[in-house]
Formats: C-alpha cells, sequence, structure tokens
C-alpha cells in the first residue's frame, strides 16, 4: 500500500459516511502499490479499508512499539480509536503525533476534539477543574492548527464549541470555578468562531443556530 498517500487522505477525511466510503475505496486502489513492512501494521491497514476499527486498533497496537515513532502509523491508530469512541485514548495518541511533529495540524486537530468528547461523555467522571483544564487545552490545539492552516473552516467551528463549552462550565452558577466576566468573553469568543465559519458558507443552518445559541447563552448569564 502507498502508506503516505492513504494516510494523507485519511488527514483529509471529514466523518461522514460518504466520505469514508470514498477515502476507503481510494485507498484500496492504492493497495498494490507498496506495502508497510510491518505486518501488524498490514493487516490494521486492512481492518481500517474494512471499517473494522477495533480490529484495525488491536493490529496497530501489536506494532507498537516497535513503530512508535512512525507518525503515519499513529496516525492509523489514533483516527481508529476516535471512531469507536474511544477518546481518550485517541487524544494520548494524537499527543504523541504533536510531540513527533508539532506543525501536524490534523493531529492538533483530532487531540482537541478527542478531548473535547472526553469532557462531554455522559458517563464522565471528570471534576469541574478536569474539564476545564482540557478544554482550555483543546481551545489551545485548534488554535496551533489555526496557525498552521488559517482557511480550514473545521478549525474554528469546533474551536468555537470548545468555547462555548467552556464557557457552559464557567457560567453555571453554583459551580466552584464560575465567573459571569469570563464566560461572557468565552461566549463573545465562539460566536466569534462561528461568524468566521458563516464567511467560508453563509447558508450553514447549523453554523447559524450554533451562533444564536452562544447569544442566548451569553445574554442570559446570570
Amino acid at each position: 500500500m502507498n502508506f503516505k498517500i492513504a494516510n494523507n487522505r485519511l488527514k483529509a477525511l471529514k466523518l461522514g459516511a460518504s466520505a469514508l466510503a470514498l477515502s476507503l475505496m481510494f485507498m484500496t486502489a492504492q493497495a498494490q502499490e507498496q506495502e508497510h513492512s510491518n505486518p501488524n501494521v498490514r493487516l490494521g491497514q486492512k481492518a481500517l479499508l474494512e471499517g473494522d476499527f477495533k480490529g484495525a486498533i488491536t493490529h496497530l497496537q501489536k506494532a507498537l512499539p516497535a513503530e512508535a515513532n512512525d507518525s503515519n502509523v499513529l496516525y492509523l491508530l489514533g483516527y481508529s480509536q476516535f471512531q469507536t469512541g474511544a477518546y481518550k485514548d485517541a487524544a494520548a495518541t494524537f499527543g504523541k503525533i504533536v510531540t513527533l511533529d508539532a506543525k501536524n495540524a490534523n493531529a492538533l486537530y483530532y487531540k482537541a476534539k478527542s478531548n473535547n468528547a472526553v469532557v462531554n461523555a455522559k458517563d464522565s467522571k471528570l471534576s469541574t477543574a478536569q474539564k476545564e483544564q482540557l478544554l482550555l487545552d483543546a481551545i489551545g490545539d485548534y488554535s496551533k492548527a489555526i496557525a498552521i492552516t488559517a482557511n480550514d473552516a473545521k478549525l474554528y467551528q469546533n474551536r468555537g464549541v470548545a468555547y462555548r463549552d467552556l464557557g457552559i462550565l464557567k457560567g453555571t452558577a453554583g459551580v466552584g470555578n464560575y465567573s459571569k466576566v469570563v464566560a461572557t468573553d468565552l461566549y463573545n469568543k465562539a460566536i466569534v468562531d462561528f461568524e468566521k465559519v458563516l464567511t467560508y458558507d453563509a447558508k450553514r443552518t447549523d453554523i447559524q443556530t450554533e451562533l444564536k445559541k452562544a447569544k442566548v447563552y451569553r445574554d442570559n448569564l446570570k
């Protein structure tokens, strides 16, 4: 398999099912060009191509630690973990990629998105302080990615969500970290990011809704 080309396709992938199908078709077409030397990586690639993300995780984890410094292998592992909802593991894996390559905007994006998902997990046992730190980390990672890839709408969109979620956390009366001033600022930053997304596509009703919600949350702070 042409590993770098296939991996780049995954990096550009949006999470919709149709986009995933197109990406997997492309990767399959490339499969005969070049194979990775590690058999566990090859098995992980095969499982991923078949949409078996759990199987991909099993094989790719076996490829470690031999491939621990191969950001391409780590990316496939982190992506598979993300797809199975193992967000804490995905954040850790993408964090390793960022350690190897601080300019990897896609790894920064998935690390941030994974951490935001950890915060919002229904069964989360994190303290308020832990949630706050993860959201701050996510915002920081999105900002780093934006500095690298300034015209990627999804970075602004997801940073806006992180700002909003942190605003909710800081703006909940009765919680130890409550601050109306900080929450107001966070909602304002979320609004700026959502408005930025609309400059790319003004017809996005989902972002229009998020923008309205952020304004309502801000204006109803007590």
